[in-house]
């Protein structure tokens, strides 16, 4: 019979255990828990402990942070919705659970010293395990150090203090805000970037207020992974909606004068159901509302982008975004800061966009090649190609009235060369031709110097200048030792003072100082005299405006030609062609005034004129 054994339970003794517990890694709290549990709000409209049900909205967006998967998060916010202080739990939480080399950009030093002073070190300081950790001896304002990391500050204005030390966690505050590039540094946000290459685990927090489109933010926003917008209930029909400007409404001008009165009594009108949501509505749809995917290029995204604007505010009234709205609309400055500040879009001039539609809506009803009644001059402009040539050709009358009436490619000069000297009918049987063309001499330049040499007549070269003129074009002389042209005039050409013209008289209806195109103007003409947009970016601390493509590959060769041909009729003075039609008024009342008076009849004549049928 076999012998049996018997285990006896092993119990650990209680140091081992204790021993253990220390050891063992404690589990992190995601952002939004650890602020509920321990951020303490010291200079806040609302002071206290931290609340996520105010503002539930910031939730996903700090637990974004607490999520292995992401990398970057981007935050695109209206002002005074909680966005900084969600970024401060998110520094809190990495101090207290997750100790890492830290930095904080914003836009300036002093703003950085400023938070460091008002902002960051009260909030250490009001948590226990944060002050424990801290030492403030050994800090400095824009260097706070603590048990196991180091947190930093800078401003975007300090290239140096960005392109030194590895860091694993950046955050960038007020990303539009921060100066450009210059000639010898990259710009602050790439510059921030670079430190956290040696961390594969790193995390990058951006968030500001967008300015334009081409902006810091919003530009990180179109190239994230996915783009997320926060959708509330309706309390009245369920459905998820999302908040837009557009559905707020207020009583008409004549039905209420004031328009304080008219943004009192503004409210939501919800777009699924149409019934009125009301600002007592708005907490309990901010609680039960979600992000939402709205745009989504992968399936485990590293860098995600949450836009918001001020209407979720738990903090503005539905009638504070109408009353903001009516003292701005009528004020460009203003209400270029509502569109960013209160709707968190970028700022855009919508007076010179253009586009294909616009050019067909402006087709008369003259043909092609035929000339419009009031045509006093013909203008033409050339845009060379390496393998063909786009061409031009616009009739012009008073008040800078023009219409294309014919536009194609040419395959060689001397294709060009008879497409110019080709004859138009006035409808008053006068005969007319090109008077005018400028060839862009960009491209095979000496080859558009010997055709312009060749047609001196009607031809001139031209060159876009690199450089704002004075004017809209200068006449310049080619200064060329040898060639058969030197000596010749050069027209430059202010490209983007003529794209503006263009682009304002291209949005007035047909008639009198319109820029107008033939019947059946075909559709690619169009799309390329639109194929350019004008931007406003911000370059030396400045908003710049310039033309640039709408796509990176867009074909503007038309769009050259049109401004060729507004610059050769500028060169013949066509801005002064209304005045020919008052000096001939004037010398016809002038002869008029001086012609001699009829010979006094005699009674023979007389009575010859009176019986001239007596035969």
């Amino acid at each position: 019979m076999k012998k049996k054994f018997t285990v006896e339970p092993y119990i650990v003794p209680s140091w081992i255990y204790k021993a253990v517990q220390v050891l063992r890694p404690t589990k992190q709290l995601p952002v939004s828990v650890w602020a509920e549990n321990k951020r303490i709000l010291t200079i806040s409209a609302m002071p206290g402990a931290w609340r996520n049900d105010v503002t539930p909205y910031l939730v996903e967006i700090m637990d974004a942070f607490s999520d292995d998967m992401i990398e970057e998060i981007i935050y695109v916010k209206p002002t005074q919705v909680g966005g900084t202080t969600a970024m401060e739990n998110m520094i809190g939480s990495l101090i207290d659970q997750d100790p890492a080399p830290t930095m904080v950009v914003y836009p300036s030093d002093d703003l950085a010293e400023s938070t460091s002073e008002t902002r960051l070190v009260p909030m250490i300081k009001s948590n226990p395990d944060m002050a424990e950790k801290f030492r403030e001896s050994e800090s400095k304002k824009l260097a706070l150090k603590f048990r196991d990391m180091w947190l930093y500050l800078t401003g975007a204005n300090s290239p140096a203090d960005l392109s030194s030390k590895p860091i694993k966690n950046l955050f960038l505050d007020e990303v539009d805000k921060y100066p450009g590039a210059s000639k010898k540094e990259a710009d602050p946000v790439s510059l921030a970037r670079e430190r956290t290459k040696t961390f594969f685990d790193r995390k990058i927090f951006m968030t500001s207020t967008p300015t334009l489109k081409t902006g810091h933010i919003w530009k990180a926003k179109e190239a994230a992974e996915v783009e997320k917008h926060y959708f509330v209930p309706c309390p009245h029909c369920g459905q998820f909606i999302e908040l837009k400007f557009a559905q707020i409404k207020w009583p008409s001008k004549d039905d209420v004068p004031e328009n304080t009165d008219r943004a009192e009594m503004a409210a939501y009108a919800c777009q699924a159901c149409g019934c009125v949501i009301t600002d007592q509505d708005k907490g309990k749809m901010l609680r039960g509302g979600r992000w939402q995917a709205v745009r989504q290029t992968s399936q485990h995204p590293k860098s995600v982008a949450f836009w918001m604007n001020t209407l979720y505010s738990p903090f503005t009234r539905f009638s504070d975004i109408a009353r903001e709205f009516m003292r701005s609309k009528d004020d460009p400055d203003l209400l270029h800061n509502f569109v960013n500040s209160w709707l968190a879009e970028p700022w855009e001039d919508t007076k010179l966009k253009t586009n294909a539609e616009m050019v067909m809506e402006r087709q008369t009803d003259a043909a092609e090649w035929t000339l419009p009644p009031w045509t006093k001059l013909i203008t033409a402009g050339v845009d060379v190609q390496e393998n063909c040539l786009y061409w031009t050709i616009r009739a012009w009358g008073d008040y800078l009235t023009s219409q294309n009436i014919a536009h194609g490619q040419a395959l060689s000069f001397g294709e060009v060369e008879k497409i110019m000297n080709a004859e138009f009918s006035h409808p008053n049987g006068e005969k007319m031709v090109v008077n005018l063309a400028l060839v862009d001499s960009g491209d095979q330049t000496d080859a558009v110097y010997e055709f312009c040499l060749i047609n001196a007549d009607w031809a001139r070269p031209c060159k876009g200048s690199s450089s704002s003129l004075q004017g809209y074009y200068r006449i310049s002389t080619i200064d060329k030792a040898g060639s058969q042209a030197n000596g010749m005039q050069l027209v430059l050409v202010d490209g983007g003072k003529y794209k503006d013209m263009i682009a304002a008289r291209m949005r007035k209806p047909n008639g009198t100082g319109s820029w107008m195109v033939y019947q059946g103007c075909d559709l690619e003409y169009a799309e390329q005299v639109t194929a350019e947009h004008k931007i406003t970016e911000r370059a030396g601390g400045k908003e710049v405006q310039h033309w640039t493509l709408k796509s990176s590959h867009a074909d503007n060769h038309y769009l050259d030609c049109e401004v060729y041909a507004a610059a050769a009729a500028d060169v013949l003075e066509v801005r002064s062609l209304f005045l020919q039609n008052q000096t001939e008024e004037k010398a016809q009342e002038v002869k008029k005034q001086t012609a001699p008076a009829p010979a006094p009849q005699g009674q023979e004549e007389n009575w010859i004129s009176q019986s001239n049928d007596w035969l």
